[in-house]
Formats: structure tokens, C-alpha cells, sequence
């Protein structure tokens, strides 16, 4: 079985046999060479896999001329990346500026010197494979980062989960609650211009820090089996400002992001009610940041159905219905909506990461 040519590949686009025939002379030996004599066909070529690495272009040629398939290749996200470097005849020099401006690299002059055409496309070539290691690397260290930051992430929300013996899997949970509704509502309803994909993983990534700073409410209090008194109730609802507080201080050392500034509203807005009853600042509506909404009715759902210190595990469907019958009070109608979309999918989520669930009903 024949195996593929690695080599880099050149795609000449030139309406003369005798040019492309001159240029595949002196390019054959390093690099596997294509050729088109029009531009439609060059733009066909150009889109097939393997893609050219580098397009030698003609400027003259009739129906399509250079300057439009340039135009092309540079306005399809397909070969956008691909160098083109012109093909002008000595008396065209005057045209450069035109090329260039639509994106090409460099210019080939007719009658062609042998080693400049050659030297100029090992130069290209060369840093095109230098530009995409780099891009190659700098993704590899992206998603490093990212994982870190994760389980960094997912560590430290587990020193307040780990202080409550009885949630479990909630952060697991929550975060998956999360993506889907964010999901649902990024492509349904008036929030789509708000959650872009890169805003709903923002989203997934930040949601273990929404109870961080229940690492700061005492024992006595975080784990009473029983009902909470006024002035402890009090104090458990400081954990959104102490959560909050510590993010401001890592805003201070790493300066601003959309991930802090996310994570920030998640934390202060998930208690805070649509009607306006709820804490710690007494927001109401669309004064509540989306993401503090969004959170807000995952995090409940999932109370509602674990089993905790003070309460037993309601049912999906008690829970959902509890969240229903909350709509346009605590939780901001358009999130119930797409709630009651996703129903089945929240229950599907609850008992993939279980932990002390009550069976499905």
C-alpha cells in the first residue's frame, strides 16, 4: 500500500502550461506540486484535503484574475491561512501594493531566477511551519493551563464540600446542570447574545467556586442537624461575601479576567431572588447578574434533591415542581423555561454523578 508524500505542498495557479511546467521544474524535488490554469480550479484545489502549504499565484489571468481568488482564498476560514505569494511579470511591479493589501505575502517576477523562486518559497514555507509549531505549542500550554486551573478549581470548592459530609457530588452535579441549561439558553431565548460558547465553558469551569466560602462559616453552624437560628442564619449567608471577597483578592494579584468577574457574579448573585427578597444585596430581575440566576436555580435543584443534615432527598419530580411553582419569584421566568425544557436531561445529570440520591420517580 502506497504511503502519502509528507512533504510540504505548492499549488501554482497560472493560466500558462509554460510557467507552471518552468515552476514544477524547480520545485519537484522538495515539495509535492499542484497546479491549476484557472482560478476556479485553483479555489477547488486549495479547498480539497491535503491542503497547499503555500499558493504561487498569477496576477493576469481571464474570467477569475489573481487578485479575486486572493480575495477568496483570504475570505473563506478554510484557506485563510494559506501564504500566496503573486506571480507579476516585470512590467506589473507597479501592483504590488494591490496584492499585498489583499493579503499576500510576497511577489515571484517573470522571467523567473531560479534560486530567488526557491529561496523565497523555502522562506515562506519555513515560516509557516515555524508559526504553526508555535500555534501547536502555545495550545498545548492553553489546555495545560486550563486543566490546571480546573482542578485547582474543583480542589478548592472541595475544602467547603469536604466540611459537609452530606453534598457530595454537588459540585460534579452543578456544573453539569450548568453547561445544559447555559446550552439550552445560548441557543433559545433573549440571553443568546450573552452566552457565546466561550461564556458557557467559562460558566462549567467557574461553578464549583459558587458556596467557596462556606470555608469560613463555623462547624457550629454549617453542620447543625437542625434548623438554624436568626443570628446563625445570618451568619451562613456571609459565605457569598467571604467567597466573593476571596476572589477580589486574587483579582488583585492577577488583575481582571471574564473568568473572575463570572465567578464573582456567581458567587454574590445565586442567593439574591428575582422578586427581590434575597441576599446579600436585595437584587431583583435583571439587576441580577445572568450568571448569579442561572446558578441559583442549579444550585437549588440539587439541594432539593440530595439528602442533607437538615432535610430529606425530595424527587425529581417534587423538586422540579418546587423550582415550577418558583418561577417569577426566586427564579428568573426565562431560566424556569428552559429548566422545564431540560428536565429529563437534569435527572439524567443527578444520577450519572449520584451521591446519596433518592431513586427516580
Amino acid at each position: 500500500m502506497a504511503t502519502q508524500d509528507t512533504r510540504q505542498r505548492v499549488l501554482i495557479i497560472d493560466d500558462t502550461p509554460e510557467n507552471i511546467e518552468v515552476l514544477r521544474q524547480l520545485l519537484r524535488g522538495d515539495y509535492v506540486v499542484q497546479a491549476a490554469i484557472n482560478g476556479k480550479k485553483g479555489l477547488d484545489i486549495a479547498q480539497a484535503q491535503p491542503q497547499p502549504d503555500i499558493i504561487l499565484l498569477d496576477i493576469m489571468m481571464p474570467e477569475m484574475n489573481g487578485y479575486e481568488v486572493c480575495r477568496r482564498l483570504k475570505g473563506l476560514p478554510a484557506t485563510e491561512h494559506i501564504p500566496v505569494v503573486f506571480i507579476t511579470a516585470l512590467d506589473q511591479t507597479g501592483h504590488e501594493t494591490t496584492g499585498l493589501e489583499l493579503g499576500a505575502v510576497d511577489y515571484i517576477r517573470k522571467p523567473f531566477e531560479p534560486l530567488v523562486v526557491k529561496a523565497r518559497v523555502h522562506n515562506h514555507l519555513r515560516l509557516k511551519r515555524y508559526e504553526q509549531e508555535l500555534e501547536a505549542l502555545v495550545q498545548e500550554r492553553t489546555a495545560e493551563l486550563a486543566l490546571t486551573q480546573q482542578v485547582t478549581i474543583e480542589a478548592l470548592a472541595s475544602l467547603a464540600e469536604y466540611r459537609d459530609s452530606e453534598t457530595g457530588g454537588h459540585i460534579k452535579r452543578t456544573q453539569h446542570y450548568m453547561r445544559a441549561l447555559a446550552t439550552h439558553l445560548g441557543q433559545h431565548g433573549p440571553y443568546r447574545v450573552q452566552l457565546d460558547p466561550q461564556t458557557i465553558e467559562l460558566l462549567f469551569r467557574c461553578a464549583p467556586l459558587h458556596d467557596i466560602g462556606k470555608v469560613a462559616v463555623p462547624d457550629s453552624i454549617l453542620l447543625k442537624p437542625g434548623k438554624l437560628t436568626a443570628e446563625e442564619f445570618e451568619q451562613m449567608k456571609r459565605h457569598v461575601e467571604y467567597g466573593a471577597n476571596a476572589l477580589d483578592v486574587a483579582k488583585g494579584q492577577l488583575g481582571s479576567s471574564h473568568f473572575l468577574r463570572l465567578a464573582r457574579e456567581l458567587i454574590l448573585g445565586h442567593h439574591e431572588r428575582w422578586d427581590g427578597s434575597g441576599y446579600p444585596n436585595g437584587l431583583a430581575g435583571e439587576d441580577i447578574p445572568l450568571a448569579g440566576r442561572l446558578m441559583a436555580l442549579v444550585d437549588v435543584y440539587d439541594a432539593l434533591i440530595c439528602t442533607r443534615v437538615y432535610k430529606e432527598a425530595f424527587s425529581h419530580a417534587e423538586a422540579a415542581k418546587i423550582i415550577i411553582d418558583e418561577r417569577g419569584a426566586q427564579f428568573d421566568p426565562v431560566v424556569v423555561d428552559a429548566f422545564v425544557e431540560l428536565t429529563e436531561q437534569f435527572q439524567a445529570i443527578a444520577h450519572t454523578y449520584s451521591d446519596r440520591l433518592l431513586p427516580r420517580s
